[in-house]
């Protein structure tokens, strides 16, 4: 069984219009909880729930405020775990594909790095 744990950088597709969003997954046996925030001002944050059975994840997201209609995303996960794609439907309405990439796990420290890089050595 594939592990998803961890925090993921993606992109999904609605009307061939790219969305960048951010989930963090945490994964427990075969199920999966997560919290998501997508980089669009209309939607925001929403919380996930599914599954992860072999390479086959499916998890259902929902917007904490936005919208009343679930998100159903369905997808394989490469066997390097560090990818994983997919489609997405909202209750028959609507439909897409999406994909997500593993973020380092020291994006945080890298971001640190080059922010006292900018800063001049007196400054510090």
């Amino acid at each position: 069984m594939a592990n998803v744990s961890g925090s993921w950088l993606g992109t999904y597709w609605q009307n061939a219009n790219p969305t960048r969003f951010e989930v963090t997954f945490v994964q427990a046996g075969n199920t999966i909880s997560g919290s998501i925030l997508d980089d669009s001002p209309l939607l925001g944050e929403a919380q996930a729930a599914g599954e992860v059975i072999g390479r086959t994840i499916q998890f259902t997201k929902q917007y904490l405020t936005t919208s009343i209609y679930p998100i159903n995303y369905s997808g394989l996960i490469a066997e390097d775990e560090n990818s994983m794609q997919g489609s997405w439907t909202i209750q028959g309405l609507e439909s897409g594909n999406w994909e997500a990439h593993r973020s380092g796990d020291d994006l945080i420290a890298e971001l640190q790095n080059r922010r006292l890089e900018a800063i001049p050595l007196g400054n510090r």
